[in-house]
C-alpha cells in the first residue's frame, strides 16, 4: 500500500508545545542530505491518518516538501507520544532511503493454515516470533511475510532458516532460531504433570 504525506519547513523558532496547540505535530526528516537534517511539521489529521495504515521502521512512505522543493520515499523510524495521553501525537521522525541501499527492517509474520498437529492431533500452535527483521532494498519491503503451517505434528518446529521468503529479502538472525512449533495439548502436559507428583509423593 501505497502512503503519501505533506509537510512543511517548521518556522525556525517556533516552539513544539505551540505548534500542536495549533494543530500540528513536529516531525523531523533525517538522511536526505548525507547527515544533515531538516526540521517539519504536518497537520495533526494528517498524521493520524498516516498512522492508521504505516507503522515504524516497516512502510515506506512518500514524503513531500514543497518547502524545500524535496520529495522522495522515507522510512518511518519513530512515533513518539503523550507520556500519558498515548492518542496524543508528539513527534515524529522520517528517514530517507534514497541512495542508501539495503536496509533492516521489522516485517510482520502472518501464520496461514491449520497445522496438522492441531488439527487431527489436538496440539497448540506456539508462534514464538511474531516479527522478523529482514534486509531488503526498500522498495522490496514486505507489509508482511506468510509462513504456512499446514504441515506441522505435534512436536514440529519450523526453524529461521526454513523460511520462504521473498525474492530479495533476507532474514537476519541465527538460521536455527524456532519461529514456530506445535505443543502438546495443555491438559495432557497437566496429566503428566500430576502423574508425576503423585509418584513423587508415594515414594
Amino acid at each position: 500500500m501505497d502512503h503519501t504525506v505533506e509537510c512543511q519547513k517548521r518556522p525556525e523558532g517556533s516552539k513544539p508545545n505551540a505548534l500542536r496547540r495549533s494543530g500540528l505535530v513536529p516531525a523531523v526528516l533525517y538522511g536526505h542530505k548525507g547527515t544533515e537534517s531538516v526540521e517539519l511539521t504536518l497537520e495533526a489529521k494528517k498524521a493520524e491518518t498516516l498512522l492508521k495504515g504505516a507503522s515504524v521502521n516497516n512502510t515506506l512512505i512518500q514524503l513531500n516538501i514543497p518547502d524545500i522543493s524535496w520529495s522522495g520515499k522515507t522510512l518511518l523510524k519513530e512515533v513518539q507520544t503523550h507520556p500519558w495521553k498515548r492518542t496524543s501525537l508528539y513527534h515524529l521522525s522520517f528517514f530517507a532511503v534514497a541512495a542508501h541501499g539495503d536496509l533492516d527492517v521489522q516485517v510482520p509474520l502472518h501464520y496461514v493454515g491449520e497445522a496438522y498437529g492441531v488439527k487431527q492431533e489436538g496440539g497448540v500452535l506456539d508462534p514464538v516470533l511474531t516479527e522478523l527483521q529482514v534486509r531488503c532494498a526498500p522498495e522490496s519491503i514486505p507489509e508482511s511475510i506468510e509462513i504456512d503451517v499446514s504441515n506441522l505434528h505435534i512436536g514440529d518446529k519450523l526453524h529461521l532458516g526454513e523460511l520462504v521468503l521473498p525474492q530479495g529479502v533476507t532474514a537476519l538472525g541465527e538460521p536455527d532460531q524456532v519461529t514456530v512449533s506445535v505443543l502438546q495439548p495443555r491438559v495432557e502436559v497437566e496429566a503428566e504433570e500430576t502423574e508425576e507428583s503423585e509418584t513423587e509423593s508415594e515414594a
